[in-house]
């Protein structure tokens, strides 16, 4: 049996239908590696971005793998004057999750989660697991039924 995830189980808990895909065993390191190790689209598959502003609120970005943030729409978009990635030792004790690993389900507290308005380019799109090795697939609509989110242009031109 193909080993579950935190992540998988909440989505199966709120009966929400997703694929799920395993890249471990591969060389992949960075997102867009581990799109090509799963014969993905890079633009179709999204990097989980954690983020601390100014008045020490975390906030959470979605992102397509091979784009990069734009702090300063990143923080316009959640009506911060600034914002700033969160050190990779703080990311497990505040979400759960390890460097690598980090999903927008599951993580120990809710954020003020954002994705990337490109995501409206695809039915679904392809994003952590919550294990470093493991994605799962889910269309927006499935999502917005697990974490409330909003839609920003968050990466650089």
């Amino acid at each position: 049996m193909a080993q579950k995830t935190n992540v998988m189980r909440v989505l199966e808990q709120k009966k929400i239908p997703y694929k799920s895909y395993n890249y471990e065993g591969t060389d992949a390191v960075n997102g867009v590696e581990v799109a090509k190790a799963l014969g993905q689209d890079v633009n179709h598959v999204f990097k989980t971005l954690v983020t601390v502003s100014g008045s020490r609120h975390n906030y959470v970005f979605v992102i397509p793998v091979a784009r990069e943030l734009d702090l300063k729409k990143a923080a316009a978009a959640v009506g911060e004057k600034s914002i700033e990635m969160v050190k990779s030792k703080e990311l497990l004790p505040l979400t759960g999750y390890v460097h690598g690993g980090c999903s927008p389900i599951g993580m120990k507290k809710m954020f003020r989660t954002t994705i990337d308005i490109a995501a409206e380019n695809f039915d679904t799109i392809v994003f952590s697991g919550g294990k470093i090795g493991f994605q799962v697939e889910v269309s927006l609509a499935d999502l917005k039924s697990v974490i409330a989110f909003s839609l920003a242009d968050l990466t650089k031109e």
